[in-house]
């Protein structure tokens, strides 16, 4: 037997490309997420989740993610969290030009949201190690630099934990016109967030 399945692709908002599928046939509709990071009534302005004015009915959701475990029963906001990291670095980066933030990013991508915001509200360029993995992405072109002297830092290094306590960046840097940079680690984790018990 056949069937002709409807597959629609909709912004799972976890990383750049990331998706949810939303299989429609003959039998029912079904939702598969993966990794998805969505606020509250974002699902409500999907146009492609609804039918005219009502949501679509979906007998299945396979929630395929790595936050289904009660340790991560409260999840801060995208917005509590930029809140939070904005009030910090700009408290730290005030204090002198040798006052830096590192964002110890473990991932390549998904923390473009973060760059973009600090960026525009602190007037500072975000160095990262390479600019060719963000040439898809031009809305956050003019937010990161590869020119080390900036107060905050994304780059990375294989040993970076190892090289942060060094009191040195992951890129090497560790003072500026001879001065030694005071340097703060932030770790934008939802996986570390969870696994602390307090």
């Amino acid at each position: 037997q056949k069937e002709d399945i409807v597959v629609t692709l909709l912004p799972a908002g976890h990383c750049p490309g990331s998706v949810m599928f939303l299989f429609e046939g003959r039998n029912g509709t079904v939702l598969y997420t993966g990794d998805f990071r969505l606020a509250k009534g974002e699902a409500a302005r999907m146009e492609l989740l609804h039918s005219g004015t009502r949501v679509k009915d979906i007998q299945s959701v396979y929630l395929d993610t790595t936050f289904c475990d009660p340790k991560f029963y409260h999840i801060p906001s995208r917005e509590e969290c930029l809140s939070g990291i904005l009030e910090l670095v700009r408290s730290w980066t005030s204090l002198s030009n040798f006052h830096v933030v590192w964002l110890n990013c473990k991932a390549a991508y998904g923390y473009e949201y973060l760059f973009i915001n600090l960026s525009q509200e602190l007037g500072f360029k975000v160095h990262v190690n390479k600019l060719d993995m963000f040439r898809n992405m031009p809305e956050i072109l003019s937010h990161i630099t590869t020119d080390r002297h900036t107060q905050i830092h994304a780059c990375r290094h294989p040993h970076d934990d190892d090289w942060f306590r060094g009191n040195r960046l992951p890129c090497g840097l560790t003072c500026l016109n001879g001065t030694p940079l005071h340097i703060i680690s932030i770790k934008p984790s939802t996986m570390w967030f969870g696994e602390r018990m307090k």
